[in-house]
């Protein structure tokens, strides 16, 4: 088994993982505003405490998105320097693939779409399903006003955020399955899958790596704001 450290500062949670002999350790820590100052201390607590170093590590994950864009960019920027310095290869993982991952771990669900909030009344969601030990996406991540959602096999769960954000725009698509609005995307998940993509070879060189943002507007003018609100309470 590798050794694995993964980090993911995607949404308003900041999570790291060490991957070592097959067992995960894991810390997190809310609060969107410090993920930047928070990472790399966490970290150091868990390789401390399983007396391991960043030199034991035989490569690096993080949650390379859908997600907050200034968030994606922290993981990303502590992961490359991390790798520049210790050259060790890259293992980025979906944020959307990581959440199924989770509510496979803790609810045994193998059908699963996730939802994120996005947002500006959007969410990033994706649906996937669990086959011969591995995750294949039925549909690739999207980022979609929420009416645009539409799965194409029966039977899913419901994780994420975006269950709590938009319960009634939701209401109709997630009637009568079952939902678990507590599931992130952690450094844990991260950690599980990235594992398994290494011992397949399918790491990334660090000058390589790409961040999925599937949103290209990352900010609305003042109109475009005001223009959203009057469409949600229309």
């Amino acid at each position: 088994m590798p050794t694995i450290i993964s980090i993911d500062t995607s949404s308003d949670i900041a999570s790291v993982a060490v991957l070592h002999k097959g067992n995960v350790w894991a810390d997190s820590r809310e609060g969107f505003s410090s993920h930047s100052l928070s990472v790399l201390p966490m970290l150091q607590s868990l390789l401390e405490a399983e007396k391991l170093t960043m030199q034991d590590c035989d490569a690096l994950a993080f949650g390379c998105g859908p997600g907050s864009f200034t968030g994606l960019r922290t993981a990303c920027g502590i992961v490359q320097g991390m790798a520049f310095g210790l050259g060790l290869p890259v293992i980025p993982v979906t944020t959307l693939e990581a959440m199924a991952e989770s509510c496979r771990q803790k609810t045994g669900s193998q059908h699963v779409v996730p939802l994120l909030d996005a947002r500006m009344h959007e969410i990033y969601w994706a649906e996937y399903a669990y086959e011969n030990g591995a995750w294949r996406a039925i549909i690739e991540p999207q980022l979609s006003p929420i009416a645009d959602i539409h799965l194409k096999e029966e039977g899913g769960v419901f994780c994420g955020n975006g269950l709590k954000a938009y319960p009634d725009e939701l209401k109709d698509t997630v009637s009568g399955s079952s939902q678990f609005p507590g599931i992130f995307p952690d450094a844990a998940s991260i950690a599980t899958l990235a594992a398994s993509r290494f011992r397949q070879g399918k790491t990334v060189p660090v000058e390589q790596v790409q961040l999925l943002y599937l949103r290209n507007k990352v900010a609305l003018k003042t109109a475009e704001r005001m223009a959203l609100k009057e469409k949600a309470h229309a």
